[in-house]
């Protein structure tokens, strides 16, 4: 049983920064990409962020390039989304995921005030 669980969201004003953290068990975490997505009220959940199992190589949505940053260490089993520069168009659910798995954590809520 594969388990994601996100933590890390909250409330802040516009301008500010939140760390998203997701801690996985098992050992599909060590095998595979990872990515971070989100879904606003009345929209689709798009893709934020992804990461490669060692690393080295990242990939970004355009709105959110320059101002998130994805990281992971494998040895916690965790993903971490740095968000900074954060804008009210950034309030969702987050979510982690194991790409190309049906694998979904619960979500953590970023809610930004302008």
């Amino acid at each position: 049983q594969v388990q994601l669980v996100e933590s890390g969201g909250g409330l802040v004003q516009a301008g500010g920064s939140l760390r998203l953290s997701c801690v996985a068990s098992g050992t599909i975490f060590r095998l595979n990409v990872m990515g971070w997505y989100r879904q606003a009220p009345g929209k689709q959940r798009e893709l934020v962020a992804t990461i490669t199992v060692s690393g080295a190589s990242t990939n970004y949505a355009d709105s959110v390039k320059g101002r998130f940053t994805v990281s992971r260490d494998n040895a916690k089993n965790t993903v971490y989304l740095q968000m900074n520069s954060l804008k009210p168009e950034d309030t969702a659910v987050y979510y982690c995921h194991v790409l190309f798995s049906d694998y979904w954590g619960q979500g953590t809520q970023v809610t930004v005030s302008s």
